[in-house]
């Protein structure tokens, strides 16, 4: 498979050798490649832990164990102004 670099990806990669972070573009390549897999994994990781969050959540609301929207304003007021006060 042949890649063209835009010419702003091919002066990152000669950069990056020049400063000797890499000896030649396959590592640089490599890395990126294990970077960009790296990410992928890590988002599907977060999507399925948000999911299982969720169905959680929505559990605890069919249980009828969820607060209202004012009770949970009110107490983050509280907690600010508890805060504030501390500090002054």
């Amino acid at each position: 498979m042949n890649v063209q670099l835009k010419p702003e990806h091919e002066q990152f990669v000669q950069a990056q050798i020049a400063i000797g972070r890499y000896t030649n573009a396959d590592e640089v390549v490599d890395t990126a490649f294990r970077l960009l897999e790296k990410l992928h994994s890590e988002y599907a990781e977060w999507v399925e832990d948000t999911r299982q969050k969720v169905d959680v959540a929505i559990a605890e609301l069919e249980r009828g164990e969820g607060l209202d929207g004012e009770t949970v304003v009110m107490e983050i007021l509280e907690r600010f102004q508890k805060a504030r006060e501390v500090q002054e």
